[in-house]
């Protein structure tokens, strides 16, 4: 999508602040003991109190109104009564919705427990989903994200997960350009423009590069005892000035 009118601007903004407020909910409630479907539980209620809907759901009839990912699981979780997160866990939520036509996406990821090591990965992630941001300008190329990634990673002797990509949103959950790369693709040669709305989502593991599907038609998958993290926010490129942040808690 790219906004044209200041309406629009303010309904992305809308639904961006309600998915940030979700997400940061669920991250606060991240505890051993507790249940993915209790958290998933979390956002329907409100999710529904502000007449908005699960962009998963409403784009896949996706089992969740969020994706919570754990351990093994890179992305695309099904809640579940039968998951309890315990101590040492690596939990990625992931909360997209929409409201009123217009869509918004954002993510994190927590380590429940002291684990140094992990806790590492998951602030390289998130230097890199910012760094790649605040670089973002109209005419630059879209491969200078995936460079940011790789440079991330690499400090954090990660790798980045290549086959998840940011993307265009807006008035659909994935809109194009459907793959902004993770990886510095140097043939890329698309660039950003004035107005243009995607997401910027990091992926980094410490296991596979590419995910392996799961058994329940959903979940992505690292290797066993492989772990990664992801952060993501939603934003509008803006002329002459860093993007705005419409998912910003």
């Amino acid at each position: 999508m790219t906004v044209e009118t200041q309406a629009e601007l303010e309904g992305l903004r809308r639904a961006g602040k309600l998915a940030a407020m979700i997400l940061s909910k669920l991250i606060e409630e991240v505890r051993a003991g507790v249940t993915t479907a209790a958290l998933d539980a979390i956002a329907r209620d409100m999710m529904t109190a502000q007449g908005a809907k699960s962009a998963p759901i409403v784009t896949y009839d996706f089992p969740g109104w969020t994706c919570i990912s754990i351990n093994e699981v890179i992305a695309h979780g099904i809640p579940s009564d039968e998951v309890v997160i315990q101590e040492g866990d690596v939990v990625n939520v992931d909360v997209s919705l929409e409201l009123d036509g217009f869509f918004a996406d954002n993510a994190a990821t927590v380590v429940v427990g002291d684990d140094a090591e992990m806790q590492a990965l998951i602030d390289a992630a998130r230097r890199a989903r910012d760094e790649a941001i605040a670089k973002i300008r109209p005419g630059m190329r879209y491969s200078m994200i995936g460079r940011v990634f790789q440079h991330h990673a690499k400090q954090a002797g990660a790798k980045v997960v290549r086959d998840l990509c940011s993307h265009g949103i807006g008035r659909a959950l994935h809109e194009p350009p459907s793959e902004l790369f993770g990886y510095f693709a140097k043939h890329e040669r698309r660039t950003f423009h004035a107005g243009q709305v995607v997401t910027i989502e990091p992926f980094l593991s410490t296991g596979r590069s590419l995910t392996l599907q799961g058994d329940d038609g959903w979940a992505l998958l690292n290797n066993r005892g492989g772990r990664s993290a992801q952060f993501e926010h939603t934003i509008v490129v803006r002329e002459g000035q860093p993007p705005e942040i419409l998912t910003a808690a």
